[in-house]
């Protein structure tokens, strides 16, 4: 059995599009916010949590209907296309309020947009475990997180290139690339696979499984010191993403009106941030493999808080911040990595798609949660507050992760390079 890479690649487009947009999203609309239309951080923040609100509800519910779709084009495709057709079109309406300062369109095409992109989000991520045999789903989660990396990654680089540093920019050309970037990927995999052939060909190589169940045909409850493990490594997660979610959220216009820079420079910290989070899985993933998940996460959280409490430090732009966005990436890499598959060790087979809903609806919660109060401290306390914050919430992430005692048996070594980059995304 082995993994069909190119396919895997191409079913990847659709999640390189979507970190493609949700980069977008991140780095320019609190601009559009704060420079176009005056709105406050703790509102701006609010908004900027909505994406969250809107995935809780329409992740479970748009990925449980595309189960029962049987289309001539498969479960996943239509809502893929169907999705992206509505949220380019409404993601353009996006420059065009700011440039005519229209918050009425601003806002329908930001509501449409959101609605768009939680209608095919999990349908796209479901596609690779559809089209890719149960043994190999590892490798495909690592193509597809590296194919999302890239995208994030381009969208850095376009609006490094393409928001000016001096005057009022016109954020039409950068909307315009990004949404033909996502229709030419998705045009791509159209033409290229053919979901109901590739998951006829899977289903043909994987035996039927027998129902899991436990004693009297019910599973066993879970182990008094296993849930304990479980809420502590749960209440680890939603702090660290309070910490990393309110710096990348609100980073654009913190480097701009505290740090002093113009335009689209901003992009460069988050850019080195995301190489060297790449660059770290692999020998994140063999460290896990010699010392356990467990110290590898404390590990990168203590290198986060240091990195953050480390950003307190400078007033203006200076070269070393790139230095420390460097460990920021690497921090990042070495919690992420091992996070979700602790969460998941914790659950029986049967199991693991209520425990990646449980990791989901705690890492969500936090970046609900995270823009408004963050937005607030920003707004009335000052925007100094920004990486204490952070610091804050990552420091105490790193105490509740010492009360996890279980999910912490130690990966075994990737046979290919390529499972080190599976981070359960």
């Amino acid at each position: 059995m082995k993994l069909n890479t190119k396919r895997t690649v191409l079913v990847g487009l659709a999640f390189m599009s979507i970190c493609a947009f949700w980069q977008l999203y991140d780095g320019i609309i609190p601009l559009i916010l704060k420079n176009s239309f005056h709105v406050g951080d703790t509102i701006s923040g609010g908004i900027m949590a909505l994406d969250n609100v809107l995935a809780l509800f329409l992740l479970p519910l748009f990925g449980g209907i595309s189960d029962r779709v049987d289309s001539k084009y498969g479960r996943r495709i239509p809502f893929i296309v169907g999705g992206t057709a509505i949220a380019v079109v409404s993601m353009l309406l996006i420059p065009i309020a700011d440039d005519i300062r229209s918050l009425v369109l601003f806002i329908v095409g930001l509501l449409l947009v959101l609605l768009a992109m939680s209608t095919y989000r999990s349908p796209a991520v479901a596609l690779m475990p559809d089209v890719t045999p149960k043994p190999l789903r590892s490798k495909g989660n690592a193509i597809i997180n590296l194919m999302g990396a890239v995208g994030g990654m381009i969208t850095l680089l376009l609006i490094s290139a393409l928001v000016p540093k001096t005057g009022k920019p016109d954020y039409f050309p950068l909307f315009l690339v990004v949404a033909i970037i996502m229709i030419v990927s998705i045009v791509v995999l159209v033409l290229r696979v053919k979901e109901r052939a590739a998951v006829a060909e899977v289903m043909a190589q994987e035996p039927e499984e027998e129902p899991q169940t436990g004693a009297n045909g019910q599973p066993a409850p879970m182990e008094k010191a296993v849930k304990k493990s479980l809420i502590f490594i749960l209440l680890s997660v939603a702090l660290w993403f309070m910490g990393y979610n309110a710096v990348t959220t609100a980073f654009s216009k913190y480097a701009q009106v505290y740090w002093g820079l113009q335009g689209g420079g901003f992009a460069n910290c988050l850019l080195i941030a995301t190489a060297a989070a790449i660059v770290s899985y692999i020998p994140v993933g063999i460290i896990a493999t010699k010392i356990g998940r467990k110290k590898t996460i404390l590990f990168g959280v203590a290198l986060l808080a240091i990195s953050f409490a480390s950003g307190t430090l400078f007033r203006s732009f200076s070269p070393v911040i790139n230095g420390i966005f460097v460990v920021v990436g690497i921090a990042w890499a070495s919690i992420n990595v091992n996070s979700y598959p602790m969460v998941v060790e914790m659950s029986r087979g049967s199991d693991v798609g209520k425990f990646t809903g449980f990791y989901y609806s705690f890492s969500m919660s936090a970046q609900i949660i995270t823009p408004i109060l963050s937005g607030a401290l920003l707004e009335h306390v000052g925007y100094y507050t920004l990486f204490p914050y952070a610091a804050f919430f990552v420091a105490l992430s790193f105490v509740t992760m010492l009360f996890v005692k279980h999910g912490d048996s130690r990966p075994i070594p990737p046979a290919d390079k390529l499972e080190a980059f599976d981070t359960g995304d």
